[in-house]
């Protein structure tokens, strides 16, 4: 109890809560630009936070790493160009319902979801972080084998109408995946020569290939054509109502668990934890709402952005009990923790318990 008071201290002081502001708005910021990443931002301020209280530094670094994954959701559902790799779910129907003149509406779901969603995650990782991730230790190589398999397969059961197209584009996923080097042997793969696909291909060049490109292509091909200018609904639409909490409460909370559950699977990422969510809230809709799927759904927004950021609390859990980095941020911020003099795992808990709850 007293660790947690000690943690509200730093957080709630006039510092903290400035710090959380700075990080948050910057982490959006980089975020909402497609091509750079909550990774860069914070690869580059970690230097700057050598000389700051551990407590505060981290205060900084995970605001950031919050904002960068919650600013992906303005560009997919403004532009249909997934900031970053977890907002690409989002697109499905963030950007139709733009489309449709509700801006407002999508962007006003997604902020609301990705708030739930986190604030969920910190609780599992306050409560459940050493016991789970003592438990995500016992998974081997097929289980991980496993979850990937389930996420194709879950793509695949959300492309719409033809499954068979769906599965093959998923494989091709797997296939552009491949070429660099192959984690087993250490051997190149696929590269073919080019000395330029020995890091594989960037997830960010590819995504933002296929939706921005795309896109920019398909508005060329309209050119000339007659347009139907949509009225952009009232400022108001944005707000989350006492309904809108009632109809999403169940999907909030799942998705929240969904996201966090797949969080602390080290290297699975919150792009797998959004396509899950997403697909069990489709596959648990009403024949009704099912339509609406792909075409602006509430529902599928909703679901997307609360497992995103929900991944972030939860893949804090194994970084904080084990030092086990689920992704190339938490990589950067375990390097943060052993800079400043703090040994992830048991003796975190002993020593610096202040610094977990923070």
């Amino acid at each position: 109890m007293e660790a947690i008071n000690t943690a509200s201290v730093y957080i709630f002081s006039l510092q903290g809560l400035c710090l959380v502001i700075l990080g948050t708005i910057l982490g959006i910021t980089m975020g909402a630009i497609p091509g750079l990443t909550g990774a860069m931002l914070i690869a580059l301020t970690l230097p700057l936070t050598f000389n700051m209280d551990p407590a505060n530094a981290f205060i900084l670094l995970i605001s950031m790493y919050v904002g960068a994954v919650s600013g992906g959701l303005i560009t997919a559902t403004l532009l249909r160009m997934p900031g970053t790799p977890a907002s690409i779910m989002t697109t499905m129907d963030g950007y139709p319902m733009a489309r449709n003149g509700r801006p407002g509406r999508a962007l006003g779901l997604g902020i609301t979801a990705s708030f739930v969603g986190g604030c969920i995650s910190w609780l599992f990782l306050i409560m459940l972080s050493a016991p789970i991730a003592q438990y995500s230790t016992k998974l081997g190589p097929f289980d991980f084998f496993s979850l990937v398999l389930l996420a194709l397969v879950l793509i695949a059961s959300i492309g719409g109408k033809s499954m068979s197209r769906s599965f093959f584009s998923a494989s091709l996923g797997v296939l552009f995946a491949l070429p660099g080097i192959d984690t087993a042997t250490g051997n190149l793969r696929l590269t073919f020569g080019f000395e330029e696909l020995n890091g594989g291909l960037k997830l960010l060049p590819v995504l933002i290939g296929m939706f921005a490109i795309s896109q920019i292509i398909s508005d060329i091909s309209r050119i000339g054509y007659k347009i139907t200018i949509i009225p952009v609904k009232r400022k108001r639409d944005m707000l989350f109502k006492w309904e809108d909490w009632k109809k999403n409460a169940i999907n909030l909370v799942r998705s929240s668990v969904i996201g966090t559950g797949i969080g602390i699977l080290p290297g699975i990422g919150a792009n797998i934890g959004s396509v899950t969510a997403y697909s069990t809230a489709r596959s648990l809709a009403t024949t009704e709402d099912k339509k609406k799927f792909g075409k602006g759904s509430e529902t599928g927004i909703v679901a997307a952005e609360a497992a995103n950021n929900a991944t972030i609390g939860g893949s804090l859990i194994p970084l904080i009990s084990l030092g086990i980095p689920g992704s190339v941020i938490d990589a950067i911020l375990l390097g943060g923790l052993l800079i400043h003099g703090l040994q992830p795992g048991p003796l975190l808990f002993q020593q610096n318990p202040e610094m977990v709850y923070t």
